[in-house]
């Protein structure tokens, strides 16, 4: 269905190590408009400098229901500090091929805490609903540390949720909400996200707890079809955001010498993405900094093994490359290479190095 179905299937000739997502719980606001693929294009194997991260995904073959995703970070060297941080998530997924009803709970060190994820969905009604409740956790400042709890509607072109805190405080109901709806090539949608800390008494007549958008583009629901999306945001009456994305595949019928005899080809994937924000508010002055903010990504993929990205900003730019093995078990091994202006100042290059297994 639209808008709960899994936007971006990753298949096994795509370099990739993120865990199934876990749609149901996130607004189809968040999703749509190229914000899923934009997020991937410029988040995926961008770490932070001066860090060694590693990353463990276990999915026993005697109950594919169910796997563990550890995460081990630590820094490189001495002037990135000693300290080690690390989270792990355990998840059941009740069918197979379908990831909206599950359950997870998840760890940190970073934030001490224990986190209990759930979702169900019922094709029958195209209804879901999701819930996340901290367990454990240190100090509790706001309501939604306690828990946040939803509800959702989806169609083909219409998309509706909502969700709510069981102890809510004036102006938390709800505690956020969307509408997306889609005709043919064009999709059009609301959020409404209040601000932490809002005391607005009267949140819902405060255009900076609303965001709205429209899109146009081919969407896809496999990497072998070509995509493209073109869409505008005003977010929170503050900034205007402009952005494209664009997903082209590139199929060569030539002889792959890591390949068997059969296989007769080789699949190019090929990213573009471009996102330009500029603030819009009149309070703050046009000379305030930060006021336009830019980034430009792309990345090749030319066979299953090698994914090479970059990304390009006012202040810094980022090249990474990543290397996948296909054996069991499996690994990726990825570097990152990150570039500011003061470090093109002084000479200098940061690299970081990513390894998954």
């Amino acid at each position: 269905g639209f808008l709960i179905s899994v936007l971006i299937h990753r298949l096994m000739t795509v370099i990739s190590d993120a865990p199934p997502v876990k749609l149901m719980s996130v607004p189809a606001y968040e999703l749509m408009f190229g914000k899923l693929p934009l997020r991937n294009l410029f988040e995926d194997y961008f770490d932070n400098a001066g860090t060694i991260s590693s990353r463990i995904m276990l999915k026993p073959l005697e109950d594919p229901h169910v796997d563990l995703v550890a995460n081990v970070s630590a820094a490189g060297d001495k002037a990135s500090g000693t300290e080690v941080k690390g989270d792990a998530l355990f998840r059941w997924q009740k069918y197979l091929y379908d990831p909206h009803t599950f359950v997870d709970v998840q760890v940190s060190t970073s934030e001490p805490m224990l986190k209990l994820r759930s979702c169900a969905y019922f094709p029958e009604y195209r209804l879901g609903a999701f819930g996340t409740i901290p367990l454990l956790m240190g100090n509790r400042l706001s309501s939604e540390d306690y828990a946040v709890l939803g509800v959702r509607y989806g169609s083909e072109n219409l998309s509706i949720g909502a969700s709510f805190v069981p102890l809510p405080e004036s102006a938390e109901v709800p505690y956020g909400a969307w509408l997306v709806g889609r005709k043919g090539s064009l999709c059009a949608g609301a959020q409404y996200k209040p601000l932490s800390g809002n005391k607005h008494p009267m949140p819902y007549t405060d255009p900076k707890n609303w965001n709205y958008a429209i899109s146009y583009g081919v969407a896809s629901t496999s990497p072998l079809s070509p995509s493209f999306n073109f869409s505008l945001e005003l977010a929170r009456n503050t900034q205007l955001i402009a952005s494209f994305y664009q997903h082209l595949v590139v199929q060569r019928r030539i002889k792959n010498p890591f390949e068997d005899d059969q296989v007769v080809g080789i699949t190019n994937y090929i990213d573009l993405g471009l996102e330009l924000a500029t603030g819009i508010d009149k309070s703050k002055p046009a000379e305030s900094g930060n006021n336009s903010l830019f980034q430009l990504g792309a990345s090749w993929q030319a066979n299953k093994n090698f994914l090479l990205k970059g990304k390009l900003g006012p202040s810094k730019s980022s090249v990474a490359l990543a290397f996948k093995s296909w054996w069991r078990p499996s690994f990726t091994f990825s570097v990152t290479e990150k570039l500011n202006a003061q470090n093109v100042k002084n000479g200098k290059v940061v690299l970081n190095y990513r390894r998954r297994t």
